[in-house]
């Protein structure tokens, strides 16, 4: 199954060049359909024409972002080695009532 998400342009480059192999997101009802070995295509949000193939390779799911990012170093996320890892990044996103409801998943993927 072939599944797209869009991307800012930050998050959008860093798996473009390998840098970051997880995908973050709240494990509402479209991501429960998600399995490994799907096909995930990123679509750049300000650029429809850019897009990025990838495979699922493993899925990861918790409770909220403070336990994913305990289980991941912090460039896997798409920090850079020099960045404050921060779970709180992720409530701009997805509020932690929303991420305690739900819980969270954390899509590790290879480019293909």
């Amino acid at each position: 199954m072939t599944h797209y998400l869009h991307l800012n342009d930050r998050p959008f480059e860093l798996i473009k060049s390998g840098k970051k192999t997880v995908e973050m997101r709240l494990l509402d009802e479209k991501r429960k359909t998600y399995k490994v070995g799907d096909t995930l295509i990123f679509i750049h949000r300000n650029n429809e024409n850019l897009q990025l193939k990838t495979k699922i390779v493993a899925l990861h799911k918790f409770k909220n972002f403070n336990e994913l990012y305990l289980n991941f170093d912090k460039t896997q996320l798409g920090y850079l080695p020099d960045e404050q890892a921060d779970p709180a990044d992720m409530e701009s996103f997805y509020p932690l009532d929303e991420q305690e409801q739900l819980g969270v998943v954390g899509i590790e993927i290879n480019l293909i």
